[in-house]
């Protein structure tokens, strides 16, 4: 099974293309135009070992915004499209990462209901060329294009390189958990019978 997606949007403020793979070796080639993005982006592919091929071109003039929002709705659509049916997979995962002073918590359930939890905050505006606002932003739109309850909380922390980073980490570990699979688990992982 290739559990794959190849998902293009284009609007007045971005033109993006990406290809999601699940199943990957945490092969990234990344271009948003936002150097500090396209890291985080990194460290989410080699972290969860997916693969992500990432071209966008976004209205960087006016500033980051539309450009990373957009990545995550896009991002989102190709998780839920790659995924599939959900027969087999675990559906939950969580995982508690540390970097450095920072301490991050991830927990994420494939329901195919959206809803976000976010509980942290960052002390600058912006890291790099990454405005520190847009972090939450990304994260709202992958649960509710991919329809995951995603919950992200910081535990502790003080410099907002590592806590963007751990997120970005604890989300690709808690993710590459939820979509494994469970030979104990034949259909979907549900009392309802479906996703």
């Amino acid at each position: 099974m290739n559990r794959e997606a190849t998902v293009e949007r284009n609007t007045k403020e971005t033109q993006i293309q990406l290809t999601y793979r699940v199943d990957g070796t945490g092969k990234a080639d990344i271009q948003s135009g936002v150097g500090f993005f396209d890291h985080m982006l990194d460290g989410f592919t080699r972290h969860g070992l997916f693969d992500l091929w990432l071209r966008v071109n976004g209205d960087l003039q006016v500033d980051d915004h539309h450009t990373i929002e957009d990545t995550g709705i896009v991002l989102g659509t190709a998780i839920k499209e790659a995924i599939g049916d959900k027969k087999g997979i675990c559906r939950y995962g969580s995982c508690i990462l540390p970097m450095d002073e920072t301490l991050v918590l991830c927990a994420v359930d494939l329901s195919g209901r959206p809803y976000f939890v976010f509980d942290g905050a960052f002390s600058g505006d912006k890291m790099g060329d990454m405005s520190t606002q847009m972090v939450r932003e990304f994260f709202y739109a992958i649960s509710y294009t991919a329809g995951m309850n995603l919950h992200l909380k910081v535990l502790s922390g003080g410099n907002d390189h590592h806590i963007a980073e751990a997120m970005f980490k604890s989300f690709a570990k808690a993710l590459d958990q939820a979509t494994m699979f469970d030979p104990r688990i034949t259909d979907v992982l549900s009392t309802k019978g479906t996703l």
